[in-house]
């Protein structure tokens, strides 16, 4: 199977949302309006139509980019479609998705569907003849997606009977986790689909997740036909998944929106954590509420060594017995073959953030710059500079090479540049990789641990 990039400019307005009636709240999101009118969004509908008729009639999912990560989308509604993703990926099929819609008269439609089919009656009031609110929206819900969508929060609600969703979807579950993607380019291919988009990361299983076309390529080239290249992620990680069905409402995975956000809505203010931040395989058999819960997740081919914001030495840096252990390490990732100096040649990597120097400690020569003129990318695909140094052992003599990724130290842009840092380490080689941690209570932050926690092989507390 060959795999096409198709570049998607999103330069104007792919789209927006229907307020006719200026009313706000929720009524803002009823309808998203594809905007036909403006000739530079030509190019773009182009290669959006054809993905959406693909989507309709194919058992192959698509990449598309959200603002999150990129997703590997498929129609939800048909089993041998979402299958297509379990296949791609190599994902377990306990495992369950999240469904990507347009606009809410898309979820309604859905959630209607037991009454009505999935494809009824439009309703665009809320309330009955007798005022009472009968929205098949619970209004638990209502304060977050007035605040939140279109954006990275994805709610769990009640799998209707008989359900439009291929049961695939919910891996059996009686619910099923639904959010309405920010990115426009994503607005406009659902609403072209015309069906709700089942869409788990575009990575392979495990594998840190994709925030650019190039990182989709690299874990399924041949896999898959079609990735739809709109540029880098705004926000660098997955959307916080929420069950506001319980009492209290739980936090199930953390994501673009932090907990302190959730505890400023009305009926949200106790909500609590209810996932754990290290992989529950192997001593659960229950399938995962949602995605994220249960398996190993985020990990590069790399060892990755965490050091907690917790690590009274780690604020300095890497520890030199952690130093000198890495630089005895032959590289898994290289050329095992590759010479220095008699020794063979060892790679390391340095993901910094709001403590660590450059290096880390690590005993290098001077960092500098480096240009990769063989992988040059657009700046939107590189946000951050790889600097790049020799790795010496105890006598001075260069054994290997060190790389140093600095995230800066706004948590925004750590989360951002989360999971482009690891992969890129990867994509160089690395045989260790070092990561300064940040403390993780209330907001994105605890996104990024969650994270890291899964894809570290060691951690240091």
């Amino acid at each position: 199977m060959e795999t096409r990039v198709v570049p998607v400019p999103t330069r104007n307005p792919l789209g927006r949302f229907s307020d006719d009636a200026g009313k706000g709240g929720l009524a803002r999101l009823d309808e998203w309006r594809i905007n036909r009118d403006d000739n530079d969004n030509g190019t773009a509908l182009a290669a959006l139509e054809p993905a959406a008729e693909y989507l309709r009639a194919s058992d192959t999912p698509v990449a598309f980019p959200t603002e999150t990560v990129y997703g590997l989308g498929a129609d939800a509604t048909r089993s041998g479609s979402v299958r297509g993703i379990y296949a791609a990926k190599g994902r377990p099929s306990d495992n369950p998705l999240i469904v990507h819609v347009a606009d809410l008269r898309m979820l309604r439609a859905l959630l209607r569907h037991g009454d009505r089919g999935a494809h009824g009656e439009e309703h665009n009031n809320n309330s009955n003849e007798n005022g009472v609110d009968d929205d098949v929206i619970p209004a638990r819900y209502k304060p977050l997606l007035e605040r939140f969508w279109p954006g990275p929060l994805t709610i769990l609600l009640p799998n209707p009977t008989p359900s439009p969703l291929a049961p695939e979807v919910t891996a059996g579950l009686p619910t099923f986790g639904v959010r309405m993607p920010s990115s426009q380019l994503a607005l406009t291919l659902i609403k072209l689909a015309g069906v709700p988009l089942a869409a788990p990361s575009a990575n392979a299983s495990t594998k840190p997740s994709p925030t650019a076309a190039r990182h989709v390529l690299d874990d399924l080239d041949g896999r898959i036909e079609l990735i739809l290249d709109g540029g880098a992620c705004d926000v660098g990680v997955e959307s916080t998944v929420v069950d506001g069905l319980c009492d209290p409402p739980v936090v199930l995975r953390p994501g673009g929106v932090g907990m302190d956000e959730l505890r400023s809505c009305p009926g949200w203010e106790g909500v609590v954590k209810a996932y754990k931040d290290q992989s529950e395989e192997g001593n659960n058999k229950a399938a995962p509420r949602a995605p994220g819960m249960k398996y190993k997740h985020y990990s590069p081919k790399a060892r990755v060594v965490l050091y907690e914001a917790s690590c009274g030495e780690g604020g300095a840096g890497v520890t030199a017995a952690d130093a000198e252990d890495a630089a005895a390490r032959l590289t898994s990732n290289g050329d095992a073959t590759s010479q220095t100096n008699g020794h063979p040649f060892r790679r390391v990597g340095v993901i910094r953030t709001k403590r660590w120097k450059p290096a880390a400690g690590i005993r290098c020569d001077d960092l500098r710059l480096e240009e990769d003129h063989a992988e040059a990318q657009p700046q939107a695909e590189t946000p951050y500079s790889v600097y790049t140094g020799g790795l010496k052992d105890e006598q001075g003599s260069i054994v290997g090479q060190v790389f140093d990724i600095s995230l800066g130290t706004d948590t925004r842009k750590i989360a951002h540049g989360l999971f482009w840092a690891l992969r890129e380490l990867d994509r160089r080689g690395a045989d260790t990789i070092f990561v300064d941690g940040i403390d993780d209570e209330l907001d994105i932050a605890a996104a990024v641990m969650n994270r890291l926690r899964k894809a570290a092989s060691e951690t240091r507390a």
